[in-house]
């Protein structure tokens, strides 16, 4: 239960960092609002042309007497556009981040050399048009995960009583493991950490990833607070990311330091006392 608190207390610290440096936090905001309006677009298509949709998929349905077919063609239309909105959750970070690779890579270095004890920042090494590559490969594979998830928890919601109250419960945990990976992706891909390593990393240590990536899932399904959450849950990621990795930064350092020289003292006392 302490990683679930220390998770959701990283994301709370991104967004006082860039809360901190107004000029990361406007150009994190770019990537964030073209996503945005792409999304939209196609979520209002969704509502407008879903019934439609499920209409066409039903075919079975159209002798059904009164009220039956409407209420299970409603169903489903509900069900299909909750779908979609999990999924746009999900992916919405994914098509963002690759979007705003560099506004990212840019904002996620700041934060390390801001944080780390002598001032640097781990680089990748690699040039810009091969990490675009393994992060467009990556996410997809993570949004074929997603998919896969989305795609059970959508079959579970048929389920009379649990598939209304404990399946979405799941679905938001899955998603916010989902967006915890794709966020910390940021930092650990310029460590070389590839998908399978990070996975593993975010596995030993589920609790800290969905209390960073639950509440943030949650924010998310209001697409506007999305844009001005994500330049800070890219920072918020970049300091669990050190955590996770075990890496020092200047502030645990500097307690570590304090601890060191409390000890010293309290050894001085005890031995003038003695």
């Amino acid at each position: 239960m302490r990683d679930l608190g220390a998770g959701f207390h990283y994301l709370i610290q991104g967004q006082r960092w860039v809360a901190r440096h107004g000029k990361q936090y406007g150009f994190g905001l770019l990537p964030g609002l073209i996503t945005l309006v792409l999304y939209a677009a196609a979520l209002i298509a969704l509502a407008l042309y879903g019934e439609d949709f499920v209409t066409w998929a039903t075919p079975f349905a159209d002798h059904w007497t009164s009220p039956w077919a409407g209420l299970f063609r409603g169903f489903l239309t509900a069900v299909l556009f909750a779908l979609a909105l999990l999924l746009a959750v999900v992916t919405f970070t994914a098509v963002t981040l690759l979007v705003g690779q560099p506004f990212y890579e840019s904002l996620s270095e700041r934060v390390d050399r801001d944080v780390s004890p002598d001032g640097t920042a781990p680089e990748s090494g690699l040039p810009l048009w091969r990490e675009l590559w393994i992060s467009a490969r990556d996410s997809l594979r993570i949004v074929v995960r997603a998919l896969v998830w989305g795609i059970l928890l959508f079959a579970l919601g048929f389920v009379p009583v649990a598939g209304q109250t404990v399946v979405p419960v799941i679905g938001f945990f899955v998603t916010g493991f989902f967006l915890t990976e794709e966020l910390t992706a940021v930092a650990l891909q310029r460590r070389r950490v590839d998908l399978r390593a990070r996975l593993t990393l975010l596995r030993s240590r589920k609790m800290l990833a969905w209390g960073f990536g639950t509440p943030l899932g949650l924010a998310f399904l209001v697409p506007v607070v999305a844009v001005f959450l994500m330049p800070g849950a890219v920072a918020g990621a970049t300091l669990m990311a050190r955590d996770l990795l075990g890496e020092e930064t200047a502030a645990s350092r500097a307690d570590q330091e304090d601890q060191e020289d409390r000890g010293d003292q309290e050894d001085r006392e005890m031995g003038a006392t003695a």
